[in-house]
């Protein structure tokens, strides 16, 4: 089965869009710190302390949708009990 044009659009932006994060990400806490503070291209990332603070919530967030995709699964594939009469 091969994939169709939308597929491939699809997947190929989703690569390229995490390209530019771990780019910009690996440059913002690698790179970053060995450039002088007062250099024109701090103005493009964010303040150190960001660099931690979205990462964690971005998992937390992870996290707590799986937990409820999880939960919903559960919750429409069980058994009604049977009576016993």
């Amino acid at each position: 089965m091969q994939a169709t044009a939308t597929d491939q659009v699809v997947g190929f932006s989703l690569v390229a869009f995490s390209l530019v994060l771990f780019v910009y990400y690996t440059l913002w806490i690698i790179i970053l710190p060995f450039i002088d503070s007062d250099h024109g291209i701090h103005r493009y990332f964010l303040p150190r302390e960001y660099a931690v603070i979205i990462p964690v919530v971005a998992g937390l967030l992870l996290l707590l949708f799986i937990g409820v995709f999880i939960m919903v699964v559960m919750w429409k594939s069980r058994k009604p009990a049977k009576k016993s009469d």
